[in-house]
């Protein structure tokens, strides 16, 4: 199966803007593909504004994350795959959800490779923290 990281970026970014807040997302800065404005990197990471207001022409793909805004006055287009989204959260309250920092496989780690179904005993769940 694909990724749900990007389904779940814009289920996000429409529940915080539907309630009047402003989306925030948390980027690693140092994945490959990330195009953003380094002078506001911190510890590898930056957060950027992408509320309907901030950011010009928001795209939110399932590969990438694209958009115009303005830092520090001066214009500058920014690229994100979505792989390096670590979370997306409202600025207002914190709510939102974060994301593992490396999405290795399409594969939960608990699966196995192949594609061999379980054998016996009953399906469960287990929290995800």
């Amino acid at each position: 199966m694909t990724s749900n990281r990007p389904y779940l970026i814009r289920a996000i970014w429409q529940w915080i803007s539907d309630n009047d807040l402003t989306p925030h997302l948390l980027v690693n800065a140092d994945a490959q593909g990330v195009e953003i404005p380094r002078q506001f990197v911190e510890d590898g990471r930056i957060v950027l504004n992408v509320s309907a207001s901030a950011a010009r022409d928001l795209e939110l793909g399932n590969d990438y994350i694209s958009f115009g805004a303005r830092f520090s006055g001066t214009p500058m287009n920014v690229l994100v795959p979505v792989s390096a989204v670590l979370g997306i959260y409202a600025r207002e309250n914190g709510q939102g959800m974060l994301f593992p920092e490396d999405e290795g496989g399409d594969a939960p780690p608990d699966q196995p490779d192949d594609n061999t179904p379980p054998t016996g005993g009953r399906p469960s769940l287990k929290v995800v923290k």
